[in-house]
């Protein structure tokens, strides 16, 4: 990718990466809150100010590096404090808060299709071209967002959707993979487990979501 080539990719993603990493994490914080927690509130991290919850290497670098290189496009911000036992039912709000994030992406991943359908259909391409860029990315982070967070996996939201569904015995069993859940995640995208497992979901909640809006 030529230097011209990647500063264009790059002011043309930036938006939607940002939103898409961001909102996800101010998400978990503002149900966190709904629920009893204000661990969130207290430190400003329920804010749509990016500043807040950039991560150098998870919001800036790696969703970098996967637009040049190519491979599953994908980040982090830096994480949303949550005291679950400050939640009024810990284990009950836990699903509510975990599901915040995921819930974020999906309505975002809607939003940027709806706006894919009207860029495609402007007679401007001058604009049209570069906001079906923005949208065709805003889709791709979001979903992928969607999917991979979902996977039952702590500290990923779905580990914690899974850790408030199961019983108590078999969720004190899961909730202790936490501490090394993220070295098992790096270890799946380093090899082609992970991209096996997103790629088909990703694909289908893609294919969803140009029929739900008609592109």
């Amino acid at each position: 990718m030529q230097i011209n080539e990647l500063i264009q990719t790059v002011a043309i993603a930036a938006i939607p990466i940002l939103f898409a990493i961001t909102l996800h994490e101010a998400a978990h914080g503002y149900v966190a809150r709904h629920f009893g927690d204000n661990t969130a509130y207290l430190q400003g991290r329920i804010s749509l100010n990016p500043l807040r919850h950039i991560d150098p290497l998870g919001t800036v670098l790696l969703p970098l590096l996967t637009l040049v290189l190519g491979g599953v496009l994908f980040g982090w911000a830096k994480p949303v404090p949550v005291n679950f036992g400050a939640l009024r039912n810990p284990k009950k709000d836990m699903l509510w808060v975990a599901l915040a994030g995921p819930a974020s992406n999906l309505a975002m991943a809607f939003a940027w299709t709806v706006l894919f359908k009207f860029a495609s259909a402007s007679p401007d391409s001058y604009f049209a071209e570069p906001l079906m860029g923005m949208a065709v990315i805003g889709i791709k982070i979001n979903v992928v967002l969607l999917v991979l967070n979902l996977l039952p996996l702590p500290p990923l939201d779905g580990g914690r959707v899974a850790v408030s569904l199961l019983p108590h015995r078999q969720a004190y069993q899961l909730s202790r993979i936490e501490p090394y859940g993220m070295f098992i995640l790096i270890f799946l995208a380093i090899t082609p487990v992970l991209g096996r497992v997103l790629l088909p979901l990703v694909g289908l909640v893609e294919k969803f979501l140009f029929i739900l809006v008609g592109v």
